[in-house]
């Protein structure tokens, strides 16, 4: 039963998707504008559901509540997160929003080019998106193998796999047709059928286990017999540096991702932006709930399945194994549903957002600089499919402990152009040389570092994670930290190179009165007023400037 309504409601999103292309005024995808973000027009609730689909993904109903399941504590950095995340990101998002509509920006590297002047920094920007957004597009897809193996889909090999790249199929060809339109409207239907599932988990659950008195108890129990794991309910010495510094580096890192840039500048006005800022946290309520299913499934006496491709279980499947077990078939397929609809929404945002940074600064920018608007959304288009196979390579090929470290290894990537993009809302001290050589080291280092951590539950010597000790952190061969075993986020420490790099190459520069290319905005261009007589007063000074 569980399969039929899955498939089911699964088949429904599907057609959502191909009628997408012929939602709010769809058909005329031979723009950028058009197919990678929606026409720009995006009213309050469609933005809404559209962000809140874009950042509250299978990270949230799988990842975070399996690493809470195997971990304990540290996976609740999820929820300050979400708290720093909206008052940081308020105004600069609205600085973004604006000077990207005033100059026709479709990513965070036009923006970059433009403040800059710059194509090797805008490429730098581009290529630093699209590795990154590769990992969590990866989540996305773990998250939906994970759900369809609970379904008994669960071979060996690569046809262990195989739901994979089914999904892959179905998500590429709605994507490819509908643009950002197909996840907006989808994002609605997901939306609904999680605060359902959520609701009923949240209520049911600690009846049926006897309170959340009790699933706690059983969870402090179950860590307290495994001390070697380093998990239980409360941190300890070795991990309050790593929750500090994933919860920060995490909300940091959020949105400047392409795809959340994407889901902004998508938006029709300011107000929508601000409106969105506002409501956005209660998605937070919602991920603490779901954050607490991980204790719950200890308190349930819940395994996750074995994955006959790899021969361990799999942690994604402790959700979806804690609502086949307590739940009606009727019901879990629901549950199942949402978890697979919540991973193609985001995943189909992430591969339109990669695809307009290939396409529009990398493609136009070095390979045909006199592509026409037609051909940069088919450049776009099939950049999608590229990007969604580079995902599905990455859960092969990597296979994390837990697939909530493929999201944490992409923060870490993403983190190094926080000094090109969101610092340059506010000021363009940086010199370009610097914020170039700051970017090298944040980069090398970050994924130097990501490199030598191990998996163990794999065997696997590389990417195994994204927590490093202090011990190991090596600075030219110097040790600053030896003999230290508390643990830091890998993001955070790559991100502290990358400006210390570029704040000492500016500070040589700067002096030397070194060109630092030409910025093409105006203060103006950062303001989000709008009224009628601001527009003119806009288009009169950058007309007489």
């Amino acid at each position: 039963m569980s399969l039929v309504v899955f498939g089911v409601l699964f088949a429904l999103v599907t057609a959502l998707g191909f009628f997408a292309s012929r939602w709010r005024g769809g058909g005329r995808f031979d723009h950028l504008d058009e197919w990678g973000l929606g026409g720009r027009a995006f009213g309050p609730w469609v933005t809404w559901f559209l962000i809140g689909g874009d950042l509250y993904t299978a990270y949230t109903f799988v990842a975070v509540p399996a690493l809470i399941f195997g971990a304990g504590a540290m996976g609740f950095f999820a929820l300050p997160n979400t708290v720093l995340v909206y008052p940081l990101v308020y105004l600069p998002l609205l600085r973004l929003w604006s000077v990207s509509r005033a100059h026709g920006y479709v990513t965070p590297a036009d923006f970059v080019h433009g403040r800059y002047g710059s194509p090797t920094l805008a490429l730098l920007v581009a290529v630093t998106g699209i590795v990154a957004t590769m990992p969590y597009i990866a989540l996305q897809l773990a998250g939906l193998e994970a759900v369809l193996r609970t379904m008994g889909l669960n071979g060996t090999g690569l046809a262990g796999h195989a739901p994979l790249f089914v999904a892959f199929l179905i998500l590429a060809v709605y994507t490819y047709r509908s643009g950002l339109r197909a996840p907006a409207l989808i994002a609605f239907v997901k939306d609904g059928l999680m605060y359902l599932v959520i609701i009923a988990a949240v209520v049911i659950l600690p009846i049926k286990l006897g309170g959340w008195g009790a699933i706690f108890d059983a969870a402090n129990t179950k860590f307290t017999a495994t001390p070697a794991q380093s998990g239980g309910i409360l941190l300890n010495a070795t991990n309050q540096l790593q929750y500090v510094t994933l919860a920060l580096g995490s909300a940091l890192a959020l949105f400047l991702y392409p795809h959340a840039v994407t889901g902004v500048l998508a938006a029709r006005s300011s107000t929508v932006i601000k409106r969105n800022m506002v409501a956005l946290p209660a998605y937070s309520l919602m991920l603490g709930l779901l954050a607490l299913l991980g204790y719950a499934a200890i308190a349930a006496h819940t395994h996750p399945i074995v994955n006959a491709a790899t021969g361990r279980p799999d942690s994604n499947t402790v959700i979806p194994m804690l609502f086949a077990g307590q739940f009606p078939s009727w019901f879990a397929g629901v549950a199942f549903a949402a978890i697979g609809i919540g991973a193609l929404v985001p995943a189909a945002i992430m591969s339109i957002a990669a695809a307009n940074l290939w396409t529009r600064n990398i493609y136009r920018a070095y390979l045909h600089r006199d592509a026409t608007a037609a051909q940069e959304a088919q450049q776009a288009k099939i950049a999608s499919l590229v990007v969604k196979f580079g995902a599905v390579a990455l859960i092969v090929l990597i296979d994390p402990q837990y697939s909530i470290d493929l999201q944490l290894i992409g923060g870490a990537i993403i983190l190094q152009t926080l000094p090109m993009v969101a610092i340059a809302l506010y000021t363009r001290w940086l010199h370009v040389a610097g914020l170039a050589a700051g970017w090298v080291v944040g980069m090398g280092w970050g994924l130097a570092l990501l490199f030598g951590i191990p998996n163990r539950a794999s065997g696997k010597q590389h990417f195994g994670g994204s927590a490093l000790a202090l011990n190991e952190v090596s600075i030219l061969g110097w040790h600053p930290f030896a003999g230290s075993p508390t643990q830091i986020y890998v993001g955070f420490i790559a991100l502290t190179g990358n400006l210390v790099v570029a704040a000492l190459v500016t500070l040589v520069l700067r002096p030397m009165r070194i060109a630092g290319g030409t910025d093409e905005t105006t203060p103006l261009d950062y303001s989000p007023v709008e009224s009628p007589g601001y527009s003119k007063m806009r288009e009169h000074l950058q007309a007489h400037p």
